[in-house]
């Protein structure tokens, strides 16, 4: 093999990453044209009305990418998980309930490892949606449903890694979970309750989990005077101070920038209904998080009040949000 210089070994990778794109893509608009809007909706009928759980299963690369499969419908209300075959016909298909289905994943179909699994739900009648790129093939002829995956070889330079062939079933299965989603009706509030850690976390808490609450809220009555609201605003330290009228109703906002646009020699002989934001933008304590940031970006403000039935149940300032990693 010749020795390539610095700069042509560079063009020979950049070329390198384009063929293999460029294949995966080609493989992916194969799987576009050729799978079956019918057999898809069998499949997702299966899956959607099962009365237990849904089981992926697959060996090799095609197991990994199952793994993912699982997780995905697992964290987007579809109860499943990933049975591996080996483990399967050591008593794992034990896990395996009548209520189940099985998505089995084969790119060849001829799988050795699926044989248990498969002759185990044959025996039971459970049903199974096979994934495999060869109707015809083992796998095939013993699914209720055939996903077929295209026939459009790898990325690979040998023809043998799977490339195109594991990046068809990963979209694949994201078509399965995302067709699940639209059927269910799955909300952010939904997905919020499945990722309370890390980053997706942070961003799906609701509102209610970082405000400001009781006497930690900067507000007033709307007759106060401004002696009062500078000392609500500096003891409560959000920069800002809510107005209620009789009813207990939010009627306006009074920030520290509005202070400063507004200073003058006699401000102190002013009302708050003078000077306040009246109807300021308002976000409920349900909302998610990342709702209540964007809105403040859009209207480029850094405090909004939490309302219920238009009264003032908490505050959030957007360093709540940043520190608690909602960005």
């Amino acid at each position: 093999m010749p020795i390539l210089t610095h700069q042509s070994q560079i063009e020979s990778d950049r070329l390198s990453a384009i063929r293999t794109i460029d294949s995966e893509i080609t493989a992916l608009e194969e799987l576009k044209k050729s799978i079956s809007a019918e057999h898809l909706t069998q499949a997702l009928d299966l899956m959607q009305n099962a009365k237990g759980r849904i089981i992926i299963t697959g060996m090799g690369k095609s197991g990994h990418i199952g793994r993912k499969i699982a997780a995905s419908l697992a964290s987007t209300g579809t109860p499943s998980f990933f049975v591996h075959p080996a483990e399967a016909s050591h008593g794992d298909l034990g896990m395996i309930t009548e209520d189940d289905v099985v998505v089995a994943i084969s790119n060849s179909g001829e799988s050795r490892e699926l044989i248990d699994i498969l002759n185990y739900c044959k025996r039971f009648g459970i049903t199974i949606i096979s994934v495999t790129k060869n109707s015809e093939s083992s796998l095939g002829k013993a699914g209720d449903v055939v996903l077929e995956l295209p026939n459009y070889g790898e990325a690979c330079p040998l023809g043998l890694a799977p490339t195109n062939s594991t990046t068809a079933t990963l979209v694949l299965g994201d078509i399965l979970t995302v067709g699940l989603i639209e059927r269910k009706g799955f909300s952010k509030e939904d997905f919020n309750d499945r990722h309370p850690g890390g980053k997706l976390g942070s961003i799906l808490k609701r509102v209610s989990d970082l405000m400001h609450t009781g006497q930690e809220m900067p507000i007033l009555d709307e007759n106060s005077n401004m002696q009062a609201v500078l000392l609500e605003m500096t003891s409560k330290r959000l920069g800002c101070v809510g107005f209620i009228n009789s009813a207990g109703e939010l009627t306006g906002i009074l920030t520290d920038g509005d202070l400063r646009r507004c200073m003058s020699e006699n401000i102190l002989e002013s009302k708050a209904t003078e000077l306040m934001t009246k109807n300021p933008k308002t976000i409920s304590p349900n909302a998610i998080s990342a709702e209540a940031l964007k809105l403040m970006h859009d209207k480029k403000i850094t405090n909004l009040f939490v309302i219920e039935n238009k009264k003032p149940v908490g505050v959030i300032h957007i360093h709540d949000l940043l520190n608690n990693g909602v960005a």
